[in-house]
């Protein structure tokens, strides 16, 4: 063995050390959001542990655990001469459903959901395939609920208003589809926003599509509509003005033959608005990228294993930009405008026109 530089050793140690306590921190702020338990503090003052236990209505013992935590992370203040904890405003604007998009405790529970299948994924290593949605138990949820904040904050005011004239044409009437809907949260905003446009949403997932469909009659929706399909499947017999997509095509099987599809069912002269993953598609252009380390992992864990599971490609989340363009002009997609938002920095957004 090589001599070690004990410097560079010690820094190593502590850096793994950091990641074991960051690690531990996500899975106490996903308790956190998924017991209310920043909302609640976020209307409290310094208080103590079974004050905000009774206040959040839990289990003093769990909480007290739980602001330990919290307070070791460095979330929560914390007075020892009171024995009071104190969650400060500017940490409650990214932890809290009031936060709207900027809630980022909400983002910390795909880390514990993923862990369910980790034994799964590990077998995977070895003997190759992959790991279907089924096993994903919750996915959908934190999905819709992550998405769903980002479509109420800005699918009508941001997204939509980066392909031409489409808003106008919306307010007029025209033919929408939104392909791997998911749980249909963003066919149901546009389609309460524009009364006059009729929406359709496609998505091989029953479960999501029950949802969506649910979700469109308590909001008294008639011009919503859901259909469980394979984007994959999608062959032209159907014709739209506009398609959307928001981060799905990463995720699928066959993406190039969704792709394909997209291209098929969109009349001449319409335009696809793609929403997926901000990323390069070279691994070392990724290594200043702010999410990289979440990135890889949710795609070696879901995106990339589900696609797998059903002899997929294997794209991964962190496909990137320069793929994008390849797997799009493949399928005819030659006018690519690259468009980024503040309100989802996350994601890149295709304006994609087909001529």
């Amino acid at each position: 063995m090589a001599e070690l530089n004990k410097d560079k050793l010690g820094q190593f140690q502590k850096q793994l050390g950091g990641y074991m306590n960051a690690g531990a921190a996500v899975l106490m702020i996903s308790i956190g959001h998924q017991t209310g338990l920043f909302d609640t503090m976020a209307n409290l003052p310094a208080s103590t542990s079974a004050e905000v236990a009774q206040a959040a209505d839990l289990n003093e013992r769990y909480v007290r655990e739980w602001l330990g935590a919290m307070v070791g992370a460095g979330i929560v203040d914390y007075k020892s001469n009171a024995d009071t904890y104190y969650l400060p405003p500017e940490h409650a604007a990214l932890t809290t459903r009031e936060a709207g998009p900027e809630n980022l405790a909400r983002m910390m529970q795909f880390i514990p959901l993923l862990a369910t299948v980790e034994d799964q994924i590990i077998d995977k290593f070895h003997n190759g395939g992959g790991v279907p949605y089924s096993e994903y138990n919750g996915f959908h949820r934190v999905m819709a609920e992550v998405s769903g904040a980002q479509f109420d904050a800005g699918l009508v005011e941001h997204m939509l208003p980066l392909v031409p004239g489409l808003i106008e044409a919306f307010e007029t009437g025209v033919e929408v589809a939104d392909v791997g809907t998911g749980s249909g949260h963003a066919i149901n905003v546009m389609a309460q926003a524009f009364p006059k446009s009729h929406f359709v949403g496609y998505d091989f997932s029953e479960a999501a599509i029950a949802t969506g469909r649910a979700e469109a009659t308590s909001m008294g929706l008639p011009n919503a509509e859901f259909e469980v399909r394979d984007a994959a499947t999608l062959d032209g017999s159907r014709q739209f003005d506009y398609v959307t997509t928001f981060d799905a095509v990463h995720d699928q099987a066959h993406p190039r033959a969704m792709v394909k599809g997209v291209h098929a069912i969109l009349k001449d002269g319409g335009y696809w608005l793609c929403a997926d993953i901000c990323a390069s598609s070279h691994v070392g252009e990724n290594r200043g990228h702010p999410i990289a380390v979440f990135g890889y992992t949710v795609s070696c864990m879901h995106c990339m294993s589900v696609s797998l599971a059903y002899d997929g490609e294997g794209l991964g989340a962190m496909w990137g930009v320069h793929k994008a363009r390849e797997i799009f002009a493949e399928a005819g997609f030659v006018d690519v405008i690259v468009e980024n938002i503040n309100v989802d920095p996350s994601n890149n957004y295709y304006v994609c026109k087909k001529t």
